[in-house]
């Protein structure tokens, strides 16, 4: 992945809406051929902030490019962005395939009507009003109307949403695809695990601001392991640092996981006694995300 020119750049990013605040100096990249995924709480300022990028809304303060481009300069940028919102608002009376037609012409990009169809599985459908799809075929429709004529930055805004677990695998292995073949892709979803599974970089938001950012394993570092065992009547004290709980269990949150389990496991064989229960969780994304809710925000 080339490091030299960002296909994002953020820089000190502002945006109120008179006394609110809803977005407080953000600043951030995005790589070329990276899968960044943008999270946050609810009311965290995601949205508001993919609005600037993508060039719907102006910006209080602070640089945005796109491309090197200001995101405002649509003949510039918008024919190289495919943008999958949570609701497109198709015309209900157009057919599957003339909508794709009309969107493809509207981005000025260039492609096959049935090639993109079928990435989606909807090449069945394509005489079909809009209207008559269900939730699910027109999730697969706003991809579709997206990824049309494979362009370089795509917006993939909840793009799993009320897709059955065939379609979801479907489209990530579309999205994949498009990876390798040279997009840059800009996730925003509740699927927590999908960005865990997926994303090359995280930024985490909570009121406006950004609460941690980096890879999976860079933010997961930044909480405990959990193991979680009870002992028998009599037993002897654990050998690591543990806490006793009211169900007679105990708890042992490490940064050294693989060690402390260890320990645990050879103490129990040495001393023959049976560890009741016995999980040993690493950190997740959730736990992560969990964790930004309660801290309190920098002044």
């Amino acid at each position: 992945m080339s490091r030299t020119s960002p296909v994002i750049e953020v820089d000190r990013l502002n945006l109120a809406y008179g006394e609110l605040q809803a977005v407080k100096d953000l600043s951030f990249v995005v790589e070329r051929g990276e899968l960044y995924a943008l999270l946050g709480t609810n009311g965290a300022g995601k949205t508001s902030t993919l609005e600037i990028i993508e060039g719907h809304r102006h910006a209080s303060s602070g640089t945005v490019r796109v491309f090197g481009n200001s995101p405002t300069d649509r003949p510039a940028v918008r024919p190289r962005m495919g943008i999958m919102l949570q609701e497109s608002g198709f015309a209900p009376d157009l057919t599957v395939s003339e909508t794709v037609r009309l969107i493809g012409r509207l981005s000025g990009r260039s492609d096959s009507v049935d090639r993109v169809l079928g990435i989606v599985d909807l090449t069945g459908k394509a005489g079909n009003r809009v209207s008559q799809l269900s939730g699910g075929q027109k999730r697969r429709l706003d991809f579709a109307t997206a990824v049309y004529g494979r362009p370089e930055l795509i917006f993939l805004d909840e793009p799993t949403t009320g897709l059955d677990i065939q379609s979801r695998d479907a489209l990530w292995a579309a999205v994949e695809q498009l990876r390798e073949d040279g997009s840059t892709i800009v996730l925003t979803t509740h699927y927590l695990e999908e960005a865990q599974q997926y994303a090359d970089r995280i930024g985490l938001m909570h009121r406006g601001s950004f609460r941690a950012q980096g890879t999976v394993a860079e933010l997961t570092r930044t909480l405990p392991a959990a193991i979680r065992f009870s002992l028998p009547r009599n037993a002897p004290a654990p050998p690591v640092r543990a806490a006793a709980l009211s169900d007679e269990s105990y708890l042992v949150e490490t940064f050294e996981l693989q060690t402390d389990l260890k320990q645990l496991l050879d103490w129990a064989a040495a001393h023959r006694v049976e560890l009741h229960g016995l999980s040993a969780a690493p950190t997740r994304l959730d736990d992560v995300f969990r964790a930004i809710e309660t801290d309190p925000v920098p002044a």
